[in-house]
């Protein structure tokens, strides 16, 4: 690792950062609308992105900078297991692709911005959307935190920040700018400046990883050579090219729970409401696996680095370290770059999406029900800030582990509202009481039985982004708390419904699921504004 400052590096880095800082702010008047102050203008984009556009800003909501350094550092710590994200985000898309088109009709029909809005209406239950709501914005905030990790393991690398400074401030004043740059943006622009800035995040992060896959094993002397290296270092320290038998249950259900959790995120239901018909929804399931190839080439990263000889401390700083060693300083500069604008994409729509869930489902429905949109529109905007704020605190106060952990009982918190959600889009059977209960068995166990996981750093929340995180002793406890919820359910439901226990009022109708943009029905509904309820 250098102990200066990469002069090149940084200058390109700059430029890159700059150019996407220009284009955030531009963003505002990018397809702006005549009448902005609304929640469906600022957080969902006026519902009017196209195929191509929701591709990359998809994209670049569920591909960050936290998947750049994490997934090849899990490939470096512990071998083949770590490859569990690839088949996960291959999984994902047939599930999404059976209900995200029904949730994008029935929330154009009746302007709902959020999951828990949806919740809401089709239960007829203040209580459950607040869960739904709140889950959200718990499971969002160390998301958030990570990105910030992400753009400061890169400043590590370029000898910017993060050192040994004897003044916190001269020390984080890199990160500072970073985040006062991309909250300002955020602020003026909305979901329009991540999803323009995605286009130029996805490019750099496909040029890198064709680069990569193909320049730095030319350099190592081949893929023979790589694989050789990473079987001579998992032979010492317990990590295999090859999940074995024992690890096979483990490995299906961290990937099965994982693709469960995924689409549940508010991020993910943000920029998908934000597209302007279903059939737009419905070519992105097809087109998003391309991801998935850039991610399975992305994680042989991580065998890369140990071929490479690097040795870090630090896990997140294995592909930094790879492109500061291996690349011209120029294209690590370019290399960084694409890190770092990963991370400022997914951060801009996780504030908005947690920005949207506080403003429609605690602050409207709970102190401000005559709230106007305008009002909405600005309150939305001040939480988003606020949100970034949290996540700085976080990562400047606390350790990096921790954020880490508290993102992987966000993938364990965020699958319990699955039931409400996406069951709530086929069927009206399951009873809002036994919803309520279900996530909150849920929610108990995956968050008791997290905490008495063991690593051999750690006593409890064992996992961190070098290992293969929170396994139990029946496989990936998200999945196993969602099985939980999901029986919980089922059995009050059954209960509910025999004792005739009151019902609440289902807003949508049959029709609603199945509509797409063009249909006059949608366009008598369809508000210019956010609706009040």
């Amino acid at each position: 690792m250098n102990d200066g400052v990469n002069g090149i590096a940084l200058a390109v880095f700059i430029f890159f950062f700059a150019l996407v800082t220009v284009m955030g702010f531009l963003a505002a008047r990018w397809r702006k609308a005549a009448v902005a102050d609304n929640l469906d203008e600022w957080g969902l984009g006026g519902r009017s992105f196209g195929t191509w556009i929701t591709w990359f800003l998809l994209g670049g909501d569920l591909y960050t900078a936290y998947t750049f350094v994490a997934v090849p550092a899990a490939i470096y710590a512990a071998g083949a297991a770590g490859f569990f994200a690839v088949p996960y985000t291959i999984l994902v898309y047939p599930l999404i692709f059976t209900f995200l088109p029904r949730l994008w009709s029935v929330s154009h029909r009746h302007g709902y911005v959020t999951t828990s809005d949806f919740v809401k209406g089709r239960f007829g239950s203040r209580g459950l959307s607040l869960a739904v709501a709140l889950t959200g914005i718990l499971a969002t905030m160390p998301y958030i935190a990570l990105q910030l990790v992400g753009i400061q393991a890169v400043l590590d690398v370029m000898g910017v920040g993060g050192g040994e400074s004897t003044h916190w401030f001269v020390k984080d004043l890199p990160l500072l700018i970073a985040f006062g740059v991309l909250a300002a943006y955020t602020y003026s622009s909305g979901l329009r400046a991540p999803a323009l800035i995605a286009f130029v995040k996805d490019a750099l992060i496909y040029i890198v990883i064709i680069v990569a896959i193909v320049y730095i094993p030319v350099e190592l002397g081949g893929f023979d050579e790589i694989f050789s290296s990473a079987e001579e270092k998992f032979s010492e320290t317990g990590g295999s090219l090859v999940t074995g038998p024992d690890a096979h249950w483990a490995y299906a259900t961290l990937a099965l729970g994982s693709a469960l959790a995924l689409f549940m995120y508010p991020h993910a239901i943000t920029a998908t409401l934000s597209s302007r018909s279903r059939n737009v929804i419905r070519r992105n399931t097809t087109i998003l696996p391309l991801y998935s190839l850039m991610l399975g080439m992305l994680a042989l990263l991580g065998f890369m680095g140990i071929a490479a000889g690097i040795e870090v401390e630090n896990g997140q700083l294995i592909v930094p370290q790879l492109f500061e060693n291996m690349f011209p300083a120029w294209f690590a500069g370019v290399a960084f770059a694409a890190i770092g604008i990963g991370a400022l994409v997914p951060a801009a729509i996780m504030s908005i999406a947690a920005a949207n869930l506080f403003t429609r489902n605690i602050y409207r429905d709970f102190f401000r029900p005559d709230a106007t949109p305008a009002r909405e529109a600005q309150v939305s905007k001040i939480t988003s800030l606020l949100v970034k704020v949290g996540a700085l605190v976080f990562v400047l106060t606390m350790d990096k582990t921790t954020a880490i952990n508290f993102q992987l009982l966000g993938g364990i918190w965020i699958v319990q509202t699955m039931p409400a959600l996406v069951g709530g889009l086929f069927t009206r059977w399951f009873h809002r009481w036994a919803l309520l209960a279900g996530w909150a068995v849920g929610m108990l166990y995956g968050t008791i039985a997290a905490y008495y996981v063991e690593s051999p750093t750690q006593k409890h929340f064992g996992g961190s982004n070098d290992t293969i995180p929170l396994i139990g002793e029946i496989g990936y406890i998200g999945l196993t708390a969602f099985v939980l919820n999901l029986l919980v359910t089922l059995v009050l439901t059954f209960v509910l419904r025999a004792l005739n226990a009151p019902d609440g009022v289902d807003e949508t109708s049959p029709g609603d699921y199945t509509a797409d943009a063009g249909d006059p029905g949608v366009q008598e509904k369809l508000p210019p504004v956010a609706k009040a309820p």
